[in-house]
């Protein structure tokens, strides 16, 4: 199973992309939904809660502190937040697990689970910079939604698939969402 949290930063399409094509691909997921992304999937996408907890197999609440992927003994693979604010970032960084984001992100570093964050924020503060290296040194993986464009993105969906198909590279999941770089 693979953790996918969205919290309320720009950028909920990464997440939203993101649980399209792992349902696509049959892997199973719980995602968490902080209470101000609700109002981003709004503002960006148009879309409401119950559109987006649709594409998990489980949802969870960012409150619920009894789900069980806030326990070490429930066995996810990986966890991506995307994107993740840098307040999420920060409590990671700290292990200031108050909800059900923090504390499933907490699990899997101290589990040695693959931990991917996707920040969306610029510019960047030093300790916005010293969060992201804490979380790195401890084995998370900072994955910044910064698209490429040596593949000629023709449109923002392209830009997002760019991100998504990053993400899935990390997770070791074979993705075709964007042309690889292949030289000259």
């Amino acid at each position: 199973m693979i953790v996918v949290a969205i919290t309320g930063a720009s950028g909920v399409a990464y997440g939203v992309r993101l649980l399209e094509v792992l349902k696509e691909l049959d892997e199973e997921t719980a995602l968490v939904v902080t209470d101000p992304a609700k109002i981003i999937f709004k503002y960006e996408l148009g879309l409401g809660e119950e559109e987006v907890s649709k594409l998990a197999s489980r949802y969870y609440k960012p409150g619920d502190l009894t789900a069980s992927i806030n326990s070490g003994s429930c066995r996810f693979q990986s966890m991506v937040i995307v994107p993740s604010t840098m307040k999420t970032v920060s409590a990671i960084a700290n292990g200031y697990a108050s909800n059900a984001v923090t504390r499933a992100a907490d699990v899997a570093l101290k589990e040695h689970r693959k931990l991917v964050v996707v920040p969306r924020e610029t510019p960047l503060r030093p300790v916005h910079l010293e969060n992201m290296l804490k979380i790195s040194r401890e084995g998370g993986i900072i994955l910044p939604a910064m698209p490429a464009f040596y593949h000629n993105p023709q449109n923002i969906d392209e830009m997002v698939d760019f991100i998504v198909g990053k993400i899935l590279d990390v997770l070791d999941i074979d993705n075709n969402l964007f042309k690889r770089w292949t030289g000259d």
